[in-house]
Protein backbone atom coordinates (compact mmCIF):
# COMPACT_ATOMS: atom_id res chain seq x y z
CA UNK A 1 0.00 0.00 0.00
CA UNK A 2 0.78 2.60 -0.25
CA UNK A 3 2.17 6.88 -0.83
CA UNK A 4 3.16 9.03 1.44
CA UNK A 5 1.38 12.04 2.71
CA UNK A 6 4.49 12.91 3.99
CA UNK A 7 6.18 11.54 0.31
CA UNK A 8 7.41 15.43 -0.20
CA UNK A 9 9.49 15.41 3.42
CA UNK A 10 10.29 11.88 2.00
CA UNK A 11 11.89 13.38 -1.56
CA UNK A 12 13.61 16.32 0.37
CA UNK A 13 15.61 14.00 2.95
CA UNK A 14 16.25 11.89 -0.55
CA UNK A 15 19.16 14.50 -1.18
CA UNK A 16 20.63 15.13 1.86
CA UNK A 17 20.91 10.93 2.37
CA UNK A 18 21.99 10.58 -1.19
CA UNK A 19 25.42 12.24 -0.19
CA UNK A 20 26.29 9.39 2.33
CA UNK A 21 29.43 7.49 1.18
CA UNK A 22 29.76 4.09 -0.11
CA UNK A 23 31.20 2.55 2.36
CA UNK A 24 29.15 3.93 4.57
CA UNK A 25 26.34 2.82 2.61
CA UNK A 26 27.28 -0.52 2.78
CA UNK A 27 27.97 -0.94 6.36
CA UNK A 28 24.53 -2.71 6.91
CA UNK A 29 25.22 -6.30 7.17
CA UNK A 30 28.55 -5.46 9.62
CA UNK A 31 25.93 -2.94 11.39
CA UNK A 32 23.64 -5.69 12.10
CA UNK A 33 25.71 -8.16 12.93
CA UNK A 34 27.81 -6.31 15.31
CA UNK A 35 24.33 -5.25 16.54
CA UNK A 36 22.94 -8.77 17.03
CA UNK A 37 19.45 -7.59 15.57
CA UNK A 38 17.80 -6.58 12.84
CA UNK A 39 15.80 -3.25 12.77
CA UNK A 40 12.49 -4.23 11.16
CA UNK A 41 9.73 -1.59 10.19
CA UNK A 42 6.25 -2.92 10.04
CA UNK A 43 2.75 -1.74 10.06
CA UNK A 44 1.26 -0.69 13.52
CA UNK A 45 -0.96 -3.37 13.22
CA UNK A 46 -2.69 -5.22 10.42
CA UNK A 47 -3.49 -9.05 10.82
CA UNK A 48 -1.77 -11.54 8.90
CA UNK A 49 1.21 -9.31 7.64
CA UNK A 50 2.03 -7.50 10.77
CA UNK A 51 0.35 -7.69 14.13
CA UNK A 52 1.59 -8.06 18.08
CA UNK A 53 -0.01 -11.47 19.59
CA UNK A 54 -1.17 -10.96 23.12
CA UNK A 55 1.90 -11.88 24.50
CA UNK A 56 3.63 -9.02 22.34
CA UNK A 57 4.69 -11.41 19.76
CA UNK A 58 4.92 -10.00 16.56
CA UNK A 59 3.15 -12.17 13.59
CA UNK A 60 2.82 -11.89 9.66
CA UNK A 61 3.65 -12.51 6.10
CA UNK A 62 5.83 -9.14 6.77
CA UNK A 63 7.44 -10.11 10.12
CA UNK A 64 7.91 -14.06 8.83
CA UNK A 65 10.16 -11.76 6.26
CA UNK A 66 12.21 -9.82 8.38
CA UNK A 67 12.66 -13.27 10.27
CA UNK A 68 14.02 -14.85 7.71
CA UNK A 69 16.31 -12.80 7.00
CA UNK A 70 17.24 -12.32 10.31
CA UNK A 71 17.99 -16.45 10.08
CA UNK A 72 20.19 -15.66 7.26
CA UNK A 73 22.39 -13.11 8.29
CA UNK A 74 22.21 -13.50 12.25
CA UNK A 75 21.33 -17.64 12.31
CA UNK A 76 18.41 -16.63 14.59
CA UNK A 77 14.74 -15.60 13.19
CA UNK A 78 13.92 -14.24 16.81
CA UNK A 79 17.04 -11.62 16.60
CA UNK A 80 14.59 -9.08 15.24
CA UNK A 81 13.59 -5.37 17.06
CA UNK A 82 10.25 -4.85 15.10
CA UNK A 83 9.58 -0.37 14.78
CA UNK A 84 5.88 -0.38 14.30
CA UNK A 85 5.21 2.95 11.94
CA UNK A 86 2.73 4.82 9.63
CA UNK A 87 2.25 5.57 6.36
CA UNK A 88 3.33 8.52 6.76
CA UNK A 89 6.42 7.57 9.07
CA UNK A 90 7.86 4.12 7.20
CA UNK A 91 10.07 5.96 4.48
CA UNK A 92 11.68 8.30 6.78
CA UNK A 93 12.31 5.93 9.06
CA UNK A 94 14.30 3.77 6.66
CA UNK A 95 15.89 6.92 5.10
CA UNK A 96 17.47 7.95 8.00
CA UNK A 97 18.85 4.64 9.19
CA UNK A 98 16.67 3.99 12.29
CA UNK A 99 15.33 0.94 10.39
CA UNK A 100 17.39 -1.61 8.08
CA UNK A 101 14.58 -3.19 6.03
CA UNK A 102 10.79 -1.83 5.64
CA UNK A 103 8.56 -4.87 5.78
CA UNK A 104 5.01 -2.87 5.79
CA UNK A 105 2.53 -3.96 3.15
CA UNK A 106 4.30 -1.28 0.91
CA UNK A 107 3.70 -1.32 -2.74
CA UNK A 108 6.16 -0.89 -5.07
CA UNK A 109 5.83 2.22 -7.41
CA UNK A 110 8.33 3.89 -9.82
CA UNK A 111 8.47 7.54 -7.51
CA UNK A 112 9.19 5.20 -4.74
CA UNK A 113 11.67 3.66 -7.04
CA UNK A 114 13.53 6.20 -8.46
CA UNK A 115 13.00 9.54 -6.37
CA UNK A 116 13.18 8.32 -2.36
CA UNK A 117 16.90 6.92 -2.58
CA UNK A 118 15.30 3.41 -2.31
CA UNK A 119 15.02 0.23 -3.75
CA UNK A 120 12.41 -2.51 -3.71
CA UNK A 121 13.81 -5.81 -3.27
CA UNK A 122 10.92 -8.26 -4.71
CA UNK A 123 7.33 -9.10 -4.08
CA UNK A 124 6.29 -10.91 -0.56
CA UNK A 125 2.38 -10.63 -1.66
CA UNK A 126 0.72 -9.31 -5.10
CA UNK A 127 -2.54 -7.31 -3.96
CA UNK A 128 -5.46 -5.05 -5.41
CA UNK A 129 -7.03 -2.21 -4.30
CA UNK A 130 -10.76 -2.97 -3.70
CA UNK A 131 -13.75 -2.01 -1.33
CA UNK A 132 -15.53 -2.86 2.06
CA UNK A 133 -19.44 -2.12 2.84
CA UNK A 134 -22.21 -3.23 4.69
CA UNK A 135 -24.36 -6.09 3.55
CA UNK A 136 -27.10 -3.55 4.67
CA UNK A 137 -25.81 -1.19 1.65
CA UNK A 138 -27.38 -3.75 -0.62
CA UNK A 139 -24.80 -2.85 -3.53
CA UNK A 140 -22.97 -5.85 -5.44
CA UNK A 141 -20.92 -3.39 -7.03
CA UNK A 142 -18.71 -0.45 -6.46
CA UNK A 143 -20.55 0.90 -9.40
CA UNK A 144 -23.42 1.92 -7.32
CA UNK A 145 -21.66 3.54 -4.85
CA UNK A 146 -21.88 7.26 -6.80
CA UNK A 147 -21.75 10.07 -4.50
CA UNK A 148 -20.69 7.68 -1.86
CA UNK A 149 -18.33 8.65 2.11
CA UNK A 150 -15.24 6.29 1.91
CA UNK A 151 -13.06 5.62 4.56
CA UNK A 152 -9.42 5.79 3.88
CA UNK A 153 -6.01 5.87 5.28
CA UNK A 154 -3.92 8.92 4.77
CA UNK A 155 -0.45 8.35 3.21
CA UNK A 156 -2.05 5.58 1.12
CA UNK A 157 -1.70 5.13 -3.07
CA UNK A 158 -5.62 4.37 -2.10
CA UNK A 159 -5.93 7.94 -2.61
CA UNK A 160 -4.98 8.27 -5.50
CA UNK A 161 -6.32 5.12 -7.11
CA UNK A 162 -9.82 6.08 -5.87
CA UNK A 163 -9.63 9.55 -7.44
CA UNK A 164 -9.01 7.60 -10.58
CA UNK A 165 -11.16 5.28 -10.71
CA UNK A 166 -14.27 7.47 -9.52
CA UNK A 167 -12.97 10.07 -12.58
CA UNK A 168 -12.79 6.92 -14.98
CA UNK A 169 -16.22 6.24 -13.88
CA UNK A 170 -17.67 9.80 -13.73
CA UNK A 171 -18.91 9.14 -9.66
CA UNK A 172 -18.59 11.51 -6.91
CA UNK A 173 -17.47 10.93 -3.41
CA UNK A 174 -16.64 12.34 -0.15
CA UNK A 175 -13.44 11.23 1.55
CA UNK A 176 -13.65 10.64 5.23
CA UNK A 177 -9.61 10.42 5.95
CA UNK A 178 -7.95 8.69 9.04
CA UNK A 179 -4.10 8.62 10.18
CA UNK A 180 -4.13 4.86 10.78
CA UNK A 181 -6.03 1.51 9.68
CA UNK A 182 -7.61 0.83 12.76
CA UNK A 183 -9.15 4.90 12.60
CA UNK A 184 -10.64 3.59 9.01
CA UNK A 185 -12.61 0.53 10.05
CA UNK A 186 -13.40 1.99 13.75
CA UNK A 187 -15.06 4.81 11.44
CA UNK A 188 -16.76 2.59 8.87
CA UNK A 189 -18.01 0.27 11.53
CA UNK A 190 -19.46 4.06 13.45
CA UNK A 191 -21.38 4.45 10.75
CA UNK A 192 -18.96 7.34 9.34
CA UNK A 193 -18.48 6.43 5.81
CA UNK A 194 -20.85 4.02 3.20
CA UNK A 195 -17.52 2.22 2.53
CA UNK A 196 -13.77 1.55 3.30
CA UNK A 197 -10.75 1.14 0.69
CA UNK A 198 -7.68 -0.50 0.51
CA UNK A 199 -5.76 -3.74 -0.67
CA UNK A 200 -8.09 -6.56 -0.69
CA UNK A 201 -5.63 -8.39 1.45
CA UNK A 202 -5.87 -5.21 4.62
CA UNK A 203 -9.78 -5.58 4.08
CA UNK A 204 -9.91 -9.14 5.01
CA UNK A 205 -7.14 -8.17 8.20
CA UNK A 206 -9.65 -5.47 9.06
CA UNK A 207 -13.17 -7.23 8.76
CA UNK A 208 -12.09 -9.39 11.31
CA UNK A 209 -11.80 -6.78 13.22
CA UNK A 210 -15.49 -5.76 13.26
CA UNK A 211 -17.67 -6.79 16.34
CA UNK A 212 -19.28 -8.66 13.22
CA UNK A 213 -17.53 -9.81 10.73
CA UNK A 214 -19.92 -11.40 8.45
CA UNK A 215 -22.04 -8.10 8.54
CA UNK A 216 -19.64 -6.43 5.80
CA UNK A 217 -18.57 -7.97 2.65
CA UNK A 218 -15.68 -7.16 0.21
CA UNK A 219 -16.99 -5.88 -3.49
CA UNK A 220 -15.48 -7.86 -6.81
CA UNK A 221 -13.72 -4.75 -8.27
CA UNK A 222 -10.24 -4.85 -7.93
CA UNK A 223 -9.09 -1.27 -9.07
CA UNK A 224 -5.68 -1.58 -8.96
CA UNK A 225 -1.97 -3.09 -9.26
CA UNK A 226 -0.52 -3.48 -5.85
CA UNK A 227 2.79 -5.45 -5.55
CA UNK A 228 3.89 -5.41 -1.98
CA UNK A 229 7.28 -6.09 -0.42
CA UNK A 230 10.12 -5.22 1.50
CA UNK A 231 12.29 -2.28 1.00
CA UNK A 232 15.85 -1.18 1.47
CA UNK A 233 17.72 2.12 1.31
CA UNK A 234 19.73 2.46 -1.97
CA UNK A 235 23.80 2.24 -1.99
CA UNK A 236 24.10 -1.00 -0.06
CA UNK A 237 23.92 -3.71 -2.91
CA UNK A 238 25.21 -6.21 -0.60
CA UNK A 239 22.43 -5.83 1.72
CA UNK A 240 20.09 -5.20 -1.42
CA UNK A 241 20.96 -9.21 -2.61
CA UNK A 242 20.61 -10.37 1.07
CA UNK A 243 16.65 -9.12 1.62
CA UNK A 244 16.25 -10.12 -1.85
CA UNK A 245 17.50 -13.63 -2.15
CA UNK A 246 16.00 -14.17 1.42
CA UNK A 247 12.94 -13.85 -0.22
CA UNK A 248 14.20 -15.95 -3.24
CA UNK A 249 14.75 -18.74 -0.98
CA UNK A 250 11.59 -19.16 0.22
CA UNK A 251 10.00 -19.45 -3.21
CA UNK A 252 12.58 -21.76 -4.19
CA UNK A 253 12.23 -24.03 -1.09
CA UNK A 254 8.33 -23.94 -1.97
CA UNK A 255 8.97 -25.15 -5.41
CA UNK A 256 12.01 -27.77 -4.61
CA UNK A 257 9.08 -29.27 -1.87
CA UNK A 258 11.81 -28.03 0.55
CA UNK A 259 9.63 -27.48 4.07
CA UNK A 260 10.59 -26.53 7.96
CA UNK A 261 9.58 -30.24 8.60
CA UNK A 262 12.07 -31.89 5.71
CA UNK A 263 14.65 -30.05 5.14
CA UNK A 264 16.94 -31.57 7.49
CA UNK A 265 16.43 -35.08 6.07
CA UNK A 266 17.42 -33.25 2.66
CA UNK A 267 20.85 -32.85 3.86
CA UNK A 268 21.69 -36.37 2.67
CA UNK A 269 19.95 -35.54 -0.43
CA UNK A 270 22.46 -36.29 -3.83
CA UNK A 271 19.71 -33.74 -6.14
CA UNK A 272 22.78 -30.97 -6.99
CA UNK A 273 19.95 -28.14 -6.55
CA UNK A 274 19.20 -28.95 -3.28
CA UNK A 275 22.75 -29.52 -2.47
CA UNK A 276 23.53 -25.66 -3.68
CA UNK A 277 20.24 -24.53 -1.56
CA UNK A 278 21.61 -26.02 1.48
CA UNK A 279 25.13 -24.56 1.13
CA UNK A 280 27.07 -28.34 0.45
CA UNK A 281 27.84 -26.82 -3.15
CA UNK A 282 28.48 -24.25 -5.29
CA UNK A 283 28.30 -20.56 -4.61
CA UNK A 284 27.18 -21.73 -0.81
CA UNK A 285 27.21 -18.02 1.05
CA UNK A 286 29.91 -16.28 -0.42
CA UNK A 287 28.49 -14.00 -3.19
CA UNK A 288 26.31 -12.47 -0.53
CA UNK A 289 28.42 -12.79 2.67
CA UNK A 290 26.90 -14.95 4.27
CA UNK A 291 27.33 -18.23 5.88
CA UNK A 292 27.23 -21.41 3.52
CA UNK A 293 23.83 -22.65 5.26
CA UNK A 294 22.11 -19.34 5.02
CA UNK A 295 19.22 -20.29 2.84
CA UNK A 296 18.60 -23.70 5.06
CA UNK A 297 18.39 -21.78 8.04
CA UNK A 298 15.63 -19.07 6.52
CA UNK A 299 13.64 -22.80 5.78
CA UNK A 300 14.25 -24.17 9.29
CA UNK A 301 13.13 -21.40 11.27
CA UNK A 302 10.79 -19.70 9.43
CA UNK A 303 9.51 -22.06 6.71
CA UNK A 304 9.62 -21.79 2.54
CA UNK A 305 7.30 -18.96 1.12
CA UNK A 306 4.27 -21.75 0.92
CA UNK A 307 3.93 -22.03 4.85
CA UNK A 308 4.47 -18.41 5.23
CA UNK A 309 1.48 -18.06 3.15
CA UNK A 310 -0.84 -20.70 4.64
CA UNK A 311 -0.08 -19.59 8.32
CA UNK A 312 -0.26 -16.11 8.23
CA UNK A 313 -3.13 -15.05 5.66
CA UNK A 314 -3.84 -18.55 3.84
CA UNK A 315 -6.88 -21.14 4.38
CA UNK A 316 -5.05 -21.95 7.75
CA UNK A 317 -5.69 -18.33 9.02
CA UNK A 318 -8.69 -16.37 10.41
CA UNK A 319 -8.50 -14.51 7.19
CA UNK A 320 -8.29 -17.46 4.88
CA UNK A 321 -7.23 -15.53 1.88
CA UNK A 322 -6.65 -18.09 -1.40
CA UNK A 323 -3.37 -17.79 -3.34
CA UNK A 324 -4.49 -17.09 -6.18
CA UNK A 325 -1.65 -15.02 -8.54
CA UNK A 326 0.34 -16.01 -4.95
CA UNK A 327 0.43 -19.26 -6.02
CA UNK A 328 4.25 -20.34 -7.57
CA UNK A 329 4.48 -19.77 -11.66
CA UNK A 330 3.98 -23.73 -12.04
CA UNK A 331 0.58 -23.64 -10.07
CA UNK A 332 -0.98 -21.09 -11.85
CA UNK A 333 -0.20 -18.14 -10.04
CA UNK A 334 2.89 -15.27 -11.00
CA UNK A 335 5.32 -16.01 -7.94
CA UNK A 336 8.73 -17.09 -9.26
CA UNK A 337 12.21 -16.44 -8.33
CA UNK A 338 15.51 -16.61 -9.86
CA UNK A 339 17.37 -20.20 -9.08
CA UNK A 340 20.27 -20.69 -6.80
CA UNK A 341 23.07 -21.66 -8.38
Amino acid sequence: MRKATGLAAALALTTSFSVISSAQAASTLESVQERGYLQCGVNTGLPGFSSPDDKGNWKGMDVDTCRAVAAATLGDADKVKFIPLTAKERFTALQSGEIDVLSRNTTWTLTRDSSLGLNFAGVNYYDGQGFLVSKNLGVKSALELDGATVCIQAGTTSELNLADYFRQHKMEYQPVVFDTSDQTISGFEAGRCDMLTSDQSQLYALRIKLKKPDSAMVLPEVISKEPLGPVVRQGDDQWFNIVKWSLFAQLNAEEMGLTSANIDSQKKSDNPAVGRFIGKEGIKGKGLGLADDWAYQIVKQVGNYGEIFERNVGEGSPLKIARGINALWNQGGIQYAPPIR
